[in-house]
């Protein structure tokens, strides 16, 4: 209505792609898709810490009901605007994806349906998350060269064979390239997020934004590295280095500020996440279920 199209208000209630709408409506993260399909060098899932807020961590991993579950309960007490799965591995390597994705579309048919991938798979993807429902996707993408995509991942895992090198850093970017113009021509809305490493890629961020509004991308999300796994001997960036790159980018394409990081199971608006609140309200609802029967 007043004369936006209903496209334009999916993301004006999106909270991870509009600055407006992060402090009004919340987004529920669910985790149902352990396997990762490629090894960053930055990503290490051996730990949670409740109070930890970093992409790749879950309190647990969820079944495609579960997670259901999970939704009616949070959408019954929150204004959620947004479904979506961001791991805590790629939502595109796991089955239980699209299963959970397909149960969400028939119990909820009127809900935003969200994603977040490292576009390794997305090519094989896109129709499928289209029948789906599926309109807004962000992809990693941490690099334009597959010199500099060497520094960030050890291996990619595609066609069942763990590859590793240049082969298998070209074959990650022509793929993250490749399916997000393929998004674009299909209409989705697509956010491009960037780990922002200082020394490693820094100087690759404003060819990636240039790449992607090419492309037809929406947004962009500049990351902080959070030192972790291989790389957690490295500095985070500095907020000066981060702002400076920023505004670098801005010239190409918008930038998103308000990112927090979330974790694979965030449930919330972006200031006040509530994921552990819901999972204890789901396991009190499972116990007084099971008092009953």
């Amino acid at each position: 209505m007043n004369g936006q199209s209903p496209d334009r208000r999916l993301i004006e209630r999106h909270p991870c792609f509009s600055e407006n709408a992060h402090g009004k409506y919340g987004r529920i993260h669910l985790p149902v898709a352990p396997v990762c399909n490629i090894s960053c060098k930055y990503c290490d899932r051996k730990y949670d810490c409740v109070n930890e807020s970093r992409p790749g961590v879950s309190s647990r991993v969820l079944t495609p009901h579960e997670a259901l579950e999970r939704v009616l309960v949070a959408t019954e007490r929150q204004r959620i605007s947004v479904v979506g799965v961001a791991g805590p591995g790629d939502p595109l390597a796991n089955k239980a994806t699209f299963e959970f994705l397909r149960l969400v579309k028939k119990e909820i048919p009127d809900i935003a349906l969200c994603l977040s991938t490292n576009g390794l798979y997305l090519p094989d993807k896109v129709e499928f998350l289209e029948d789906l429902g599926v309109r807004t996707v962000t992809i990693t993408i941490n690099a334009v060269t597959p010199s500099v995509a060497e520094e960030i991942y050890s291996w990619i895992l595609l066609d069942g064979k763990i590859i590793r090198g240049k082969e298998a850093m070209e074959a990650l970017l022509e793929n993250q390239w490749n399916g997000l113009e393929m998004l674009t021509k299909r209409g989705f809305y697509v956010k491009v997020n960037s780990v922002l490493i200082p020394k490693i890629n820094e100087e690759e961020i404003e060819k990636i934004a240039k790449r992607a509004k090419g492309l037809g991308a929406t947004v962009m999300n500049i990351i902080p590295l959070i030192p972790n796994g291989r790389m957690k001997n490295l500095q985070k960036p500095s907020c000066e280095l981060l702002d400076r790159v920023r505004k670098n980018c801005e010239l190409h394409i918008s930038q998103i500020r308000h990112c927090r990081q979330c974790r694979a199971d965030a449930f919330g608006v972006l200031d006040e996440d509530r994921d552990i609140e819901l999972e204890l309200l789901n396991n009190a609802l499972a116990f007084d279920y099971s008092e009953t029967v």
